[in-house]
């Protein structure tokens, strides 16, 4: 508006810049509030007023054209804006009940559940989004700490309400059952009574009992990485890999339990294909395995968070898929076991 007014006033009323201040409000509508582009409307009017008489444009339609035109933005801008602060508040509220729906649905994991110590991030492929179809929880149960990793088919409130599903149905097996088969086939059903369509789960599920040994199960999930304390790095396949949660399919084997080596001083980290398919400018994979070095801190979180920023600065951009990442190590003796620690969820922008 200052500097329609200067070369209005440099140049004269010939050139015709007169009905550019309306410039003002229209951007103001754009940017601030319906207050703001009202004040800047009557600023315009009164600067469109000053120059028209300046120049003399009132003897003529010229000046009353310019201040229709000014005033004309300003009513725009003012409703726009009005609209844009509705739209706002709107999605303020959505992220609130995200938050929430994220507190209830990934809770905090225990620091230190049973003879463990326990870390876990969350990156959100979408930068407005806080949860997504990833899924993790940890349970010390009577029978030893069970882990659970999944990642849901699909994204969306229907993947959401999946994830929920499968953790509700992992939560209350992973205190009843005995085994750790048995909590995956609790898990199963529950996932094919609601998983409708083409969605369905891929979940690792692991067991480190009182005694030390460690079990995995796997449904079509990526292995989980071993980092032992002189760096060497093991991806643990199962014998035989089984189908997904919720396809519902007919006599479908059910995975076949299998032991790993997870012994003090080892790292167990659990994940989703969001890390390992996180491709870089060049379209290369994210080299999880020679990554590994970066889970030296002592503080299982700090660690995590390192693989986390490194993964992040691999992509150099949004991810295209949700990642998590669940970190187990055996704890110091004199740590308190009641501790917890929230997930690092972040989107990634």
């Amino acid at each position: 508006m200052a500097l329609v007014a200067v070369v209005d006033g440099v140049a004269g009323a010939s050139v015709g810049l007169l009905p550019l201040v309306s410039l003002g409000p229209a951007f103001a509508g754009l940017i601030g509030t319906w207050v703001r582009t009202a004040v800047i409307g009557a600023l315009a009017v009164a600067v469109v007023c000053a120059l028209g008489v300046a120049d003399g444009l009132f003897a003529e339609r010229r000046g009353f054209a310019a201040i229709g035109a000014v005033v004309g933005v300003t009513v725009a801008g003012v409703i726009a804006a009005v609209t844009r602060q509705r739209r706002e508040a709107e999605l303020a509220n959505v992220r609130s009940i995200a938050e929430v729906a994220q507190r209830v649905l990934l809770r905090p994991v225990p620091a230190c559940p049973g003879p463990l110590r326990a870390a876990v991030s969350y990156t959100s492929a979408v930068a407005e989004a806080r949860i997504g179809g990833d899924l993790y929880e940890v349970v010390a149960s009577p029978a030893g700490v069970r882990v659970i990793i999944g990642d849901v088919q699909g994204k969306g409130l229907e993947a959401v309400e999946t994830a929920a599903v499968v953790l509700g149905a992992f939560r209350e097996a992973a205190y009843d059952e005995k085994t750790l088969e048995g909590v995956g086939d609790r898990v199963q059903r529950a996932a094919n009574r609601t998983v409708s369509g083409e969605k369905f789960v891929t979940a690792l599920m692991a067991e480190v009992g009182r005694d030390g040994a460690t079990t995995l199960l796997n449904f079509g999930h990526p292995p989980p990485m071993v980092v032992s304390p002189d760096g060497t790095v093991a991806f643990p396949e199962p014998p035989v890999y089984a189908l997904p949660l919720g396809l519902g399919v007919d006599r479908a084997e059910a995975p076949e339990p299998f032991e790993i080596s997870f012994r003090p001083g080892d790292q167990l980290l659990l994940y989703t294909d969001g890390v390992t398919e996180a491709r870089d400018a060049a379209g290369r994979f994210y080299p999880l395995g020679r990554r590994a070095g970066l889970l030296a801190a002592d503080d299982p979180a700090a660690a995590l968070e390192a693989l986390r920023t490194d993964l992040i600065r691999h992509t150099r951009g949004p991810l295209h898929d949700d990642a998590a990442m669940l970190l187990l190590r055996y704890r110091e003796p004199g740590t308190r076991p009641a501790d917890r620690v929230h997930g690092a969820t972040e989107a990634a922008s």
